[in-house]
C-alpha cells in the first residue's frame, strides 16, 4: 500500500529579519539590504511622539497666560477710575488741610502714591511728600536667580504673543501736570483717564488721572500693581510645574509601554535570522508564555511556525533521499539491461533485456510523474479557490467514467449515502485523485468476486467517506506506515513497479490541505479487509 507525504505544511517566514551584526536593531531584507528602524519612524518614537504631543500642546498654555494677565490688568483699571473719580469728588468740597489728610489717609489704605495739581498745572500735595511713602519699588539689583528667570520668561512670553509694548514708568523731573499724559487728557475732557506703565521688574503700573471739582484741579493716582505679576507668575509655574510631571510620566511610561512592545519583537526577530541563516540547528524562538497578548500570540504563532518549517524542511530533505533511492533502483536495472544487450546474442533473451529495459523506464516515467504531483500539492492548493462540492455526486461520476474505462476489473462498487447531503468546500479535481487513489487501492487488494462497499455519512459536521474491501486488511501496527512515502506491498499477482508507493502519501495530503483527516481501520462488520476512512469538514 502507499504512504504520505509530510503532513506538516507550513509557508515560508516573513522577508523581514534582524541583522546580527552588532546592530539590535537593524532589520535585514531577503537581498541583505538592510532596513534602519532607528530613525524617526522607529515604533520607540512613534509611542513617545503620540504620547508626548498632547501634553507639549498643553504646555503651550503657558504662552497664553497673558490673556489672564489682561484681564487682571483691565479689572484693575476699572477699579482704579472708580478710585480716582471718588477720591476727586471727596476732595472737591474739603478744606485744604482736610485734602492733605485725604491724600495720606487714602495713600496708606489704598497702597498709592496720590497727587494734586492746581488748575495751572503745579503740584499742590503730594501724599508721599506728606508722610512715609505706601510703597516702594522693587530693586531689581537685588533679585535672585529665580526673580531674573521670572522676569525672563515674562519677556519671552511676551515676544512670542507678541504684546502691545507697555512705556516704562520714570518719575518726571518736573512735578507738572503737563508731564502726565493721563492728566491732561483728564484737565481737556473733564473726565477720568488711565494710564498703564511698565516697572523695571516687569510688574505694571498703574495710573488714573481725573478732575477735582470745577475750577480746573487735577488728582493723580499711581499704584505699582505687584499682586498682578505675582498672580501670573504663579499660575505659570503652577501650570508649568504640572505639564513637566506629566510629561515625565507620560515619557517613562511610553518608554515601559515601548519596551514591552519592542524588546520581545527584536527577539523574534532575532531568532527569525538565525532561522534564515542556519547558524543554530535548534533555534529556541522565544514562545512568551507569560503574555496573553497579541505579542504573546504573535510570538507563540512564529514559534510554532518555526516549528512547521523545521518540519517541512526535514521532510523534503528526507523526501528527496527517498526519491533518489527509488529512481536509483530502476535506472540500475535499466543500465544494466542496456549494457548487457550488445553482448548478448540469443534472440529470446535479448528480447526479455528489451522487455526489462521497457519495463524500466516506464517505471521511472511513473515514479516521475507521481514525485512531481506529490510536489505541486501545496503549491496547488495554496492558489487555489475552495468550491461547494457535493462529494456523493463526485463519487458516482468517478464510478461510473472508471467502469467505463474498464478499470474497476468486473469489481461491483456498491455506493450508500446517509444523513445531511455530502456538500463539502474544496478542489474539485483534487479530491477527484483522493477517491480515485482510495479505490485503486480496494481494487488492488479485493478478491474478484468481492464487492468493494462506499459509504458517505454527513452528521451536520463532518463529512466521512469510507471505502471498504475484502482483502487481506490491514495490520494495526502497519495502518500507519501505508501512507509513508514509496512504502508500497503489492498482492502477489501484480507486476512489481506498476506502483509508486505515492498514491495513498498524495491521498492523505490533499486531505489535511482540506482540514481532513484520511486514516485506515478495520472494517467495521467484523469481516476480512481493510476501509479507508476520509473526513472532510461539512459545508
Amino acid at each position: 500500500m502507499n504512504a504520505p507525504s509530510d503532513p506538516t505544511r507550513a509557508r515560508a517566514p516573513s522577508a523581514l529579519y534582524t541583522d546580527l551584526s552588532g546592530r539590535e536593531d537593524t532589520p535585514v531584507a531577503r537581498g541583505g539590504e538592510r532596513l534602519s528602524t532607528t530613525g524617526r519612524f522607529a515604533l520607540t518614537a512613534r509611542i513617545l511622539i503620540v504620547n508626548i504631543l498632547p501634553l507639549a500642546l498643553l504646555g503651550g498654555g503657558l504662552f497664553y497666560l497673558d490673556g489672564y494677565r489682561t484681564q487682571l490688568i483691565n479689572e484693575r483699571f476699572k477699579l482704579a477710575r472708580i478710585e480716582a473719580q471718588i477720591t476727586a469728588e471727596a476732595l472737591a468740597g474739603a478744606t485744604r488741610e482736610r485734602q492733605d489728610a485725604l491724600l495720606v489717609q487714602i495713600g496708606k489704605e489704598q497702597r498709592m502714591r496720590l497727587r494734586m495739581f492746581d488748575e495751572n498745572g503745579a503740584l499742590v500735595a503730594d501724599s508721599f511728600a506728606l508722610d512715609e511713602p505706601a510703597f516702594t519699588f522693587e530693586n531689581i539689583e537685588d533679585d535672585d536667580w529665580e526673580q531674573q528667570l521670572a522676569r525672563w520668561l515674562d519677556t519671552a512670553v511676551d515676544a512670542i504673543v507678541s504684546a502691545e509694548p507697555v512705556p516704562d514708568y520714570v518719575e518726571p523731573e518736573a512735578q507738572q501736570a503737563d508731564a502726565w499724559p493721563e492728566l491732561a487728557r483728564a484737565r481737556e475732557e473733564g473726565l477720568s483717564q488711565i494710564g498703564l506703565y511698565d516697572w523695571r521688574d516687569g510688574s505694571p503700573v498703574i495710573a488714573a488721572a481725573a478732575p477735582v471739582g470745577l475750577n480746573g484741579a487735577t488728582l493723580l493716582t499711581v499704584r505699582n500693581a505687584v499682586d498682578i505679576t505675582e498672580s501670573v507668575r504663579s499660575a505659570r509655574s503652577t501650570l508649568g510645574i504640572a505639564v513637566l510631571v506629566v510629561l515625565a510620566a507620560s515619557a517613562l511610561l511610553s518608554l515601559f509601554l515601548a519596551r514591552t512592545i519592542v524588546t520581545p519583537l527584536r527577539e523574534l526577530a532575532r531568532a527569525a535570522v538565525r532561522v534564515r541563516q542556519g547558524r543554530e540547528r535548534e533555534v529556541e524562538v522565544p514562545r512568551l508564555p507569560q503574555r496573553s497578548d497579541e505579542i504573546g500570540l504573535l510570538a507563540r504563532a512564529v514559534s510554532d511556525m518555526t516549528g512547521a518549517l523545521r518540519q517541512r524542511i526535514d521532510a523534503v530533505d528526507s523526501f528527496a533521499a527517498d526519491v533518489a533511492h527509488e529512481i536509483k533502483n530502476p535506472l540500475a536495472s535499466l543500465r544494466s539491461a542496456i549494457e548487457s544487450l550488445p553482448r548478448v546474442k540469443d534472440p529470446a533473451l535479448r528480447h526479455e533485456l528489451t522487455e526489462i529495459a521497457t519495463h524500466d523506464v516506464r517505471r521511472i516515467d511513473r515514479l516521475v510523474s507521481e514525485i512531481s504531483d506529490a510536489s505541486r500539492i501545496d503549491a496547488e492548493m495554496s492558489r487555489a479557490t475552495l468550491e461547494r462540492i457535493d462529494l456523493a455526486d463526485l463519487v458516482r461520476a468517478i464510478i461510473g467514467s472508471r467502469e467505463h474505462r474498464a478499470e474497476n476489473q468486473n469489481h461491483l462498487i456498491e455506493l450508500h449515502t446517509r444523513g445531511f447531503a455530502a456538500h463539502v468546500m474544496g478542489v474539485g479535481a483534487r479530491l477527484e485523485r483522493v477517491v480515485e487513489n482510495l479505490l485503486d487501492n480496494a481494487v488492488s487488494f479485493s478478491p474478484s468476486d468481492a464487492p468493494i462497499e462506499v459509504q458517505i455519512d454527513n452528521d451536520g459536521e463532518c463529512v466521512t467517506l469510507t471505502v471498504s474491501d475484502h482483502g487481506p486488511g490491514i495490520p494495526e501496527d502497519a495502518r500507519e506506515k501505508v501512507f509513508q512515502r514509496f512504502h508500497s506491498v503489492r498482492p502477489d499477482s501484480e507486476d512489481f513497479g506498476n506502483h509508486s508507493g505515492l498514491g495513498l502519501a498524495i491521498a492523505r495530503a490533499i486531505a489535511e490541505a482540506h482540514d481532513g483527516t484520511l486514516s485506515a481501520k478495520a472494517r467495521p462488520d467484523g469481516q476480512p479487509g481493510a476501509s479507508l476512512r476520509l473526513r472532510l469538514p461539512s459545508a
